[in-house]
């Protein structure tokens, strides 16, 4: 993919077109904030002798947003009051994800040495609704929980509005919901509101990146994702069935795949947060550690 400017607002395509474990950053030229850095390391360093970088931003504490934070340990950091508390400390990081002792072995090293973890605390924090005049460039703070309690996406109003999607990044793959602290009825909350915001340029942070026109169906296509999911679960559970029954059936990532312990984490947080949605509804029932439907 290209890098692409639109007036201030520069969008930084991340490595492997901006597939997990990298994302797309953004760059709005003049202030030198620096939103989600783990696109690509080299351009970064570049970015910041060339143009300068003065504050960085999450959209979200994810690791594939923090990647390269590293390289500006001597800058302000702003995130949302909400996602600050995973950044503090790599036990923190590890909860917020609900990881077990069984994938604590993968992802503690895998944090500290792929994805450079150190320990940061926000210069501040950034407010749903603030409004902030940069230069050329006025940026509205969105709130769109789901994917994380505190995820962000940013509506910067100027010649070309151009909204920031960030997670909410419209890929086949469809939402992420997995953390401890995550909410399906949230995401599709938070989608729902974002595509009703008007914009002339929709950026997100993987794959795509780069809506020049209104994304249309693709809005319901990403929603329909977490339907198709629950009636996969729904159809697999007319036998009760064990998490591990369900972990191993591979809903989500349709076959086994390496490595086990990402993969296997991520079918099992996914489908633990459509079990608990299906419990609450009263459309399944769990005895002795099976789930199964009514």
């Amino acid at each position: 993919m290209e890098e692409k400017h639109f007036g201030p607002i520069w969008f930084i395509p991340g490595e492997n077109k901006g597939k997990y474990p990298y994302c797309n950053s953004i760059y709005i030229a003049g202030p030198g904030i620096l939103i989600d850095p783990a696109s690509n390391r080299e351009r970064l360093l570049r970015l910041r002798k060339e143009n300068g970088v003065r504050e960085i931003w999450l959209s979200h504490w994810h690791e594939d947003h923090f990647m390269h934070l590293d390289l500006f340990d001597d800058l302000p950091l702003a995130v949302s009051a909400a996602d600050s508390p995973p950044l503090s400390s790599l036990e923190n990081l590890v909860n917020a994800y609900g990881l077990d002792h069984k994938h604590r072995d993968y992802w503690e090293p895998a944090f500290r040495d792929l994805f450079h973890f150190k320990p940061r605390i926000p210069s501040r924090t950034l407010q749903d609704g603030e409004s902030l005049s940069l230069g050329y460039v006025e940026v509205k703070i969105i709130a769109t929980p789901g994917h994380t309690p505190g995820h962000l996406a940013f509506l910067f109003k100027g010649e070309t509005d151009i909204l920031f999607l960030g997670d909410y990044d419209l890929t086949p793959f469809g939402p992420w919901y997995g953390d401890v602290h995550s909410s399906i009825s949230d995401t599709i909350d938070s989608v729902r509101r974002l595509s009703q915001i008007p914009a002339k340029v929709w950026l997100c942070s993987h794959e795509e990146g780069v809506f020049e026109n209104q994304p249309g169906e693709l809005w319901d296509q990403y929603l329909g994702v977490i339907q198709t999911r629950e009636e996969r679960l729904l159809q697999f559970l007319k036998e009760p069935r064990s998490m591990t029954d369900i972990v191993d059936a591979c809903l989500i990532y349709r076959k086994k795949r390496e490595p086990k312990a990402f993969f296997e984490f991520g079918e099992r947080a996914l489908m633990g947060k459509h079990l608990e949605k299906l419990l609450c509804e009263n459309r399944i029932i769990e005895k002795n550690g099976r789930f199964c439907q009514f």
